[in-house]
């Protein structure tokens, strides 16, 4: 419904709605019905929870916010508040959790053990249609592999330039 009324006034309900493969009278019906008794009251929560997140130093998580909220007399039930804050990303400060690593500092391309000995593989992902763009294999480890891999996804994507592209790798050198 967000996305209907953030684009009714460029095309118009009908038209998405057709698109969308729903009826514009539930489009309707959905906008003039009034909030549910939940919603109403997670509008109410959220401010009181902000305000005891912010200041106790947003250090709190969500057990001790609701102890504070529970405390000044706002009876809420704790995974309410666990979804509450879930939401806007509210989050309180773990200690003593070690943090966990998850690549290898010294790895960035894929290296496969075949019969013959290891072979290194550049891909490219196109992360919007999840297919691979570009990819390059060679049997040593050099820089070019993945600049390579880049040119093909760019030359199969017919791209003269490559403004707003979004790049990742796992942390490796190449």
């Amino acid at each position: 419904m967000k996305f209907i009324t953030a684009h009714k006034g460029r095309w118009g309900v009908e038209p998405i709605c057709r698109v969308l493969q729903i009826a514009p009278s539930s489009y309707y019906a959905a906008v003039r019905r009034p909030l549910s008794a939940r919603r109403r009251r997670d509008a109410e929560l959220e401010g009181a929870l902000r305000r005891v997140w912010g200041e106790h130093r947003q250090v709190y998580g969500a057990d001790k916010v609701w102890a504070q909220l529970n405390r000044e007399g706002t009876r809420v039930a704790r995974c309410t508040v666990e979804r509450l804050m879930r939401a806007p990303g509210l989050r309180g400060v773990v200690r003593g959790r070690r943090s966990i690593r998850t690549t290898l500092g010294d790895a960035d391309l894929t290296y496969v053990k075949t019969h013959s000995g290891w072979v290194y593989v550049a891909f490219v992902v196109d992360v919007f249609s999840r297919f691979v763009v570009g990819w390059q294999a060679s049997r040593s480890l050099r820089t070019d592999l993945a600049l390579d891999a880049l040119e093909m996804a760019r030359w199969r994507r017919r791209a003269p330039r490559l403004d707003g592209l979004v790049h990742h790798s796992d942390r490796g050198a190449q």
